[in-house]
């Protein structure tokens, strides 16, 4: 059997065996499977179903550098199980430990983040990719298109612009968080290629990347205020807080939450409702 045959095997069977648990809240309403449809990966890998489709069909047998560790994300890969991931779609690579080890959340802190039903939670590489979000995070974020990855979600995402009412900070802050992380990896596939698409598909993104003077701005280090518009419970101004995951070197927990006593701290505890009840 062709290897493009055996990863879109190994492909099904992981997604099979991924329970909607391990993979991210997603969306309610009852399940055929067990695991994850091909809806529900592609969505959560940032894929259309279409190409999804093809690799797990053994028609479309490379999938990019990005398009793999979002697979190993989504499908909660560990070290062994990315690895020959990796060799199926490249085989000879030797890149599939490295990856896998860098994106696993701790059981731990994903059980702390479920904890917490009206604080939004994600963790996050230093590539702004994303790893785990609770369920309260899941609803905020829901009707986004791209969910695997920050940048990608506020540049590439036509609903960006009015999900974010403080767009333009927002999206000058992702900037300035891909230029710290370039710094250091240069030959980073990831970066390259993540840079490459959003040049290609954003205007706006070309033309903060091409700044020769960038603004300086905080790159969510610290606590600052963000301003939301969701279509189910209004607008919300929150604080971002970001801590360092000391356990996973490059990983960060960001977190949201709201003034004691506000509208916004009311409309976290719808959030949290809707949570509870449809996911």
């Amino acid at each position: 059997m062709d290897s493009d045959k055996l990863l879109g095997e190994f492909l099904r069977a992981r997604r099979e065996a991924t329970t909607p648990v391990q993979a991210g809240p997603l969306s309610s309403g009852p399940r055929r499977t067990a695991g994850l449809s091909r809806e529900e990966l592609a969505m959560l890998a940032g894929v259309s179903l279409d190409y999804y489709t093809c690799l797990e069909e053994g028609y479309e047998g490379r999938p990019s550098k990005r398009v793999l560790g979002a697979l190993v994300r989504v499908l909660a890969l560990d070290p062994e199980a990315a690895a020959h991931l990796h060799e199926l779609a490249d085989p000879g690579t030797p890149q599939g430990r490295t990856i896998g080890q860098s994106q696993r959340v701790s059981p731990e802190l994903l059980r702390l983040m479920r904890g917490w039903p009206r604080t939004p939670a994600m963790v996050c590489g230093l590539r702004m990719e994303v790893l785990a979000v609770n369920p309260v995070s899941a609803v905020l974020y829901r009707g986004m298109k791209y969910m695997d990855n920050l940048l990608r979600m506020v540049f590439l995402d036509p609903a960006a612009r009015e999900f974010y009412r403080d767009w333009e900070q927002v999206a000058n802050a992702r900037v300035a968080h891909l230029r710290t992380a370039v710094g250091p990896d240069l030959d980073d596939p990831y970066l390259t290629e993540l840079i490459g698409e959003l040049s290609m598909e954003s205007a706006d993104f070309r033309q903060m990347w091409a700044r020769p003077d960038p603004p300086v701005i905080p790159c969510e280090t610290r606590e600052t205020k963000h301003f939301y518009r969701h279509r189910e419970v209004g607008n919300l101004t929150l604080t971002c807080e970001v801590f360092n995951v000391n356990s996973a070197p490059g990983q960060q927990l960001i977190t949201l939450h709201a003034e004691a006593g506000s509208s916004s701290e009311h409309a976290l505890s719808l959030l949290g409702s809707l949570a509870a009840t449809t996911l």
